[in-house]
């Protein structure tokens, strides 16, 4: 089939399976220019939510920057008929290619990580292939999650705390910029976003991981979070979705208790950059800035996609020249510094009054934007054939 970007709202309901290859390689190129020389480099990786984003930057860096074995764990939709699978899939199907090609063991399982069923199958599928990790990356984006304890579905929601929000937003559709109002949540939406979003399913990876011996001596268990500008916190830091990741936040420092115990190593959270994401394009706001953020940042040398934001954090903060991790004051790993620099901030704030629909062009990388979030689903390419027809069920 001739396979065509079909959006509806914040998602892209179709993915080219070349165009996704295409992007692994670029991401790999990057990664094998980031070398990780020291002995402490990881040799064998579990990616949590290893299929997009900052999830999949992290599964490419362990083996193309350090060399390392990776167990892949992603809910993704395989192809049917005339459908096309989701990029995720793709994604990892072309991890896996690239991966075998090089001699690197890549191990799959495709199922729903908050379920004891998909933990079950890492743990068999680990101890058939190696044994123990020494890095550990959590990395889900999830809308929802079935407790297995007590078989309720919880759902994550973006809403405010204690007043309605209102500001500007991007209509990315009409590339319009328009006002937002949003109610605020109420005490059960916001425990319910902690539910899925906080760090309870972290906690019960690392638990069950260190019941099977399956975190090696001086292992890193890794989060990732968000805290963004002040223009943003509203509707996230000091909202639902902000409470749930403090609380994944604050969730490392038991689990580094629990490691010790055990003789492992430490968990901590990286706050990493704003960047365009599956999960980012659905946040009110969060767009407009991303395209604000990146025509400033672009200008100043300092942008970074998933993967070269990926490879800093391995090179420099988590496998540097010292064993020491370099934390801020509350234990996390700050990735978002360049983001946060006075001079981007200040810039923002000079920014956010003047943008509008008229000028959102020339005061924005709003095209970058959409370049991204559609190379996200593997279209825009230069070396893919967009024309031709694909076997979209064996594309590789």
């Amino acid at each position: 089939m001739i396979i065509k970007p079909r959006i509806k709202g914040f998602v892209c309901i179709t993915s080219h399976p070349l165009g996704c290859l295409a992007n692994l390689r670029d991401q790999v190129a990057v990664a094998s220019r980031s070398k990780i020389e020291c002995e402490r480099k990881p040799k064998r990786v579990l990616v949590i939510g290893s299929s997009t984003g900052y999830g999949l930057a992290s599964r490419v860096t362990a083996a193309f920057s350090a060399g390392a074995d990776t167990m892949g764990v992603y809910f993704e939709r395989p192809p049917k008929e005339e459908k096309t699978a989701s990029a995720g899939y793709y994604n990892s199907a072309a991890f896996c290619k690239l991966a075998g090609e090089a001699g690197l063991s890549a191990v799959d399982v495709n199922g729903d990580a908050f379920s004891t069923e998909c933990k079950e199958e890492v743990v068999k599928k680990a101890k058939e292939t190696g044994g123990a990790f020494d890095l550990v990356v959590y990395s889900l984006a999830s809308p929802r999650r079935t407790d297995p304890v007590d078989g309720k579905t919880y759902r994550a929601c973006l809403k405010p705390i204690g007043a309605i929000y209102k500001n500007k937003t991007l209509d990315t559709d009409r590339k319009e910029v328009k006002e937002v109002t949003i109610d605020p949540a109420n005490e059960q939406e916001v425990a319910d976003t902690q539910k899925v979003m906080g760090g309870e399913d972290w906690e019960a990876w690392t638990d069950l991981l260190l019941a099977e011996g399956l975190m090696a001596p001086g292992c890193l268990n890794l989060a990732y979070s968000y805290i963004g500008p002040e223009v943003t916190w509203p509707i996230y830091r000091n909202g639902t979705i902000g409470k749930a990741k403090e609380h994944l936040e604050n969730s490392a420092a038991a689990l580094t208790e629990k490691m010790k115990l055990a003789g492992c190593g430490n968990a901590y959270v990286s706050v990493n950059k704003a960047v365009v994401t599956q999960a980012s394009s659905a946040i009110p706001v969060v767009p407009l800035y991303v395209s604000m953020l990146f025509k400033i940042m672009e200008e100043l040398g300092t942008h970074e996609g998933c993967i070269e934001q990926t490879c800093r954090l391995f090179k420099d903060r988590l496998y540097g020249e010292t064993e020491e991790v370099p934390v801020d004051e509350k234990n996390r790993i700050r990735l978002d510094d360049w983001e946060m620099e006075p001079d981007v901030q200040r810039k923002i704030v000079e920014l956010w009054p003047r943008v509008c629909s008229e000028n959102l062009l020339e005061l924005t990388s709003f095209a970058k934007y959409q370049e991204e979030f559609l190379s996200l689903f593997g279209f825009g390419h230069a070396s893919v054939d967009y024309e031709a027809e694909v076997d979209q069920e064996n594309p590789f």
